[in-house]
């Protein structure tokens, strides 16, 4: 097939918000638009006055259908149950008509709502599904906040999953477990995110600063690293940690009160749009998460040429970080061993001088280039194979 005349439809919930899915999804749809030629629509069910966060290539077309699942967030579960049916009878029905109208050539889900009828809208599309978190984690509840119901809905939808996905004419995953993880299907490809900037120069690693990215929430475990900081500022008084993302910070200031932890030692941001700003004024990068679909602010860090310390959580930070050599991995959950991690390199200039410059060699793989090569020989097999 002539790539310049490759039509692809993005299907994602939204791009208002600073998220990494958002980031990566802007990253590449720009690179198929301007590089390979690509007619590229991104077709969004929420947001609808809501600025994007992340710049467009204007030669990418955007439609809002305007469905508002957010409203959910708000809702008691069994509130939530009607409403979302509602929606997603909406949605199907405004999805279909979109894409009979536009009749791409591949339709690639995000694996959101979609998911569950995206194979039988015959727009003669194939459907490639991508997916930024791994399965064990892929419409999971979290136990704390579960009930038997809630278990109830999670089991059914999972025992649909399986049916959903093997109809996909391709399943895209992040790492390689993440596709060992998918062991009942033979057509799950791994295609990491790409690195979603190049930096023009390096951190010196000599500022007493520590940095940590993502949204606060349960997932990125700052509740540990906040464990952990209190036992590494004891030691170390003059050197600090930023935190920036999105999300409520409210319970995370509390806990760094219980800890005792001044607002100058450990200063809980919201978001930055110049991450890569903050980055250089860094030394090292902690990534505290529970777990993670990929872990971009660690190729994202050890591009600006800063060594990290990450738990060994399932996992992006195995994939990305050569232990020893450009980081330090750490037992999953061992806050012990997290604040060690950070006070062996905090105290070793040489160290951090030595896995800085292994850092900046090791994610030269994940270079935009490089990955989108990977997506467009994906794109030209899916359209010259078979129909499922």
């Amino acid at each position: 097939m002539n790539n310049k005349s490759l039509k692809v439809v993005f299907l994602t919930p939204a791009l208002y918000m600073a998220g990494g899915v958002e980031r990566v999804l802007t990253l590449k749809a720009n690179y198929f638009a301007d590089h390979f030629g690509y007619d590229v629509t991104i077709v969004l069910t929420d947001g609808k006055d809501k600025p994007l966060f992340y710049p467009l290539s204007e030669k990418i077309k955007v439609v809002n259908l305007d469905i508002n699942f957010e409203e959910l967030w708000t809702c008691s579960f069994i509130k939530k149950i009607w409403i979302y049916l509602k929606k997603q009878r909406t949605y199907r029905r405004l999805l279909t008509a979109e894409l009979m109208r536009l009749r791409p050539d591949i339709t690639v889900s995000l694996m959101r709502r979609e998911v569950n009828f995206i194979n039988d809208i015959k727009d003669g599309s194939r459907k490639v599904g991508e997916l930024h978190v791994n399965r064990a984690h892929y419409r999971n509840f979290e136990s704390a906040n579960s009930n038997w119901l809630k278990h109830w809905f999670s089991k059914f939808w999972m025992r649909r999953l399986l049916d959903d996905v093997r109809r996909l004419d391709r399943l895209v995953v992040l790492t390689a477990k993440d596709r060992e993880a998918w062991a009942e299907l033979d057509h799950v490809v791994d295609i990491p995110n790409p690195l979603t900037f190049e930096p023009q120069t390096v951190s010196q690693l000599t500022e007493k600063r520590v940095i940590a990215v993502g949204r606060y929430c349960y997932e990125k475990g700052y509740d540990l690293l906040l464990q952990a900081w209190a036992k590494v500022a004891a030691q170390h008084p003059d050197w600090h940690l930023d935190v920036f993302g999105d999300g409520d910070r409210t319970p995370y200031e509390q806990q760094r009160a219980a800890l005792g932890l001044s607002e100058d030692s450990c200063r809980l941001h919201g978001r930055t749009s110049d991450i890569e700003k903050e980055y250089l004024a860094s030394s090292l990068l902690v990534c505290s998460s529970r777990f993670e679909g990929f872990g971009m602010m660690l190729v994202e860090a050890m591009a600006c040429g800063l060594p990290v310390v990450s738990f060994d959580c399932q996992w992006g930070p195995r994939s990305i970080i050569a232990d020893g050599q450009d980081g330090l991995l750490v037992a999953d959950g061992d806050v012990d061993k997290l604040a060690e991690g950070l006070s062996r390199l905090m105290t070793d200039a040489s160290l951090r001088q030595q896995m800085g410059q292994a850092a900046r060699e090791n994610v030269k793989r994940f270079r935009i280039d490089a990955i989108a090569a990977r997506w467009q020989a994906l794109f030209n097999e899916v359209c010259n194979s078979e129909k499922n």
